[in-house]
């Protein structure tokens, strides 16, 4: 069972000290203003309130849970369980400044999308929508638009086997010093990893124990090498992918 906690305008929780507010001055129609509440599009805000979270949930002694800046997932076996951390963690936030919005709590349940990926079981997965854009993107015309669909796929990488080696082809004709080119191995090329991308294994979930082995596969091909890593149990004959 999951939950997950998107701390609302967490940015303008955070107030910034009395020296430091010059630095954050702007002029707008003749009139000059500066920031009292650390602001969005400043480079260091997202490093700030991370850790801002991070030690108010340390010292409120939150229950086992994962976060990354304003975005925050809980776990358990039950949803009683994950209700009960979930509360705990949102009481702390509150006793610490921040607001929480109800719309932003989701969960307890069984799937749940954190950080754009898919969870269910302690397994990671792609989600349906991602698979569905993906696939229906047409062949790029263009180096700038194989590099964006290269970045829509690069993050599923880990759930493909041998990827560096498919999508060899798609990053030669991105190079500066060759002129684009779609050619027939350019289109067998984006035409398999979207099918890979549709067919994409779940990912885990990651045992822990002395009877659970971690087997790292690795091998050498014409575009490169190529790993995967398996978890194998007892009665296991092949096990199950944590990455490739």
């Amino acid at each position: 069972w999951y939950a997950t906690i998107d701390i609302a305008n967490a940015f303008f929780s955070i107030p910034l000290a009395a020296e430091c507010r010059p630095q954050f001055a702007f002029t707008w129609r003749g009139v000059q203003y500066t920031w009292n509440r650390l602001p969005q599009g400043w480079k260091h805000s997202p490093t700030i309130c991370h850790r801002l979270i991070h030690d108010a949930l340390e010292k409120g002694n939150a229950p086992e849970h994962l976060q990354y800046i304003d975005d925050i997932i809980v776990w358990g076996n039950t949803a009683k369980d994950v209700f009960k951390k979930g509360k705990e963690i949102i009481q702390i936030l509150l006793e610490a400044g921040f607001a929480i919005k109800r719309s932003k709590v989701k969960g307890p349940a069984r799937e749940i999308q954190f950080l754009g990926v898919r969870w269910q079981d302690g397994r990671r997965q792609i989600p349906t929508d991602v698979i569905n854009k993906i696939v229906a993107m047409a062949p790029p015309t263009n180096k700038k638009e194989t590099q964006a669909f290269l970045g829509a796929i690069g993050f599923w990488r880990m759930h493909i086997p041998e990827y560096s080696q498919i999508v060899s082809p798609l990053y030669f004709v991105t190079r500066k010093k060759n002129h684009f080119q779609w050619g027939p191995e350019q289109q067998q090329a984006f035409k398999q990893i979207k099918q890979e991308i549709a067919h994409a294994v779940a990912l885990g979930p990651v045992r822990m124990g002395p009877e659970v082995k971690n087997v790292l596969y690795s091998a050498a091909g014409d575009n490169g090498p190529s790993w995967s890593l398996w978890q194998k149990g007892v009665g296991e004959t092949r096990g199950r992918p944590l990455g490739f």
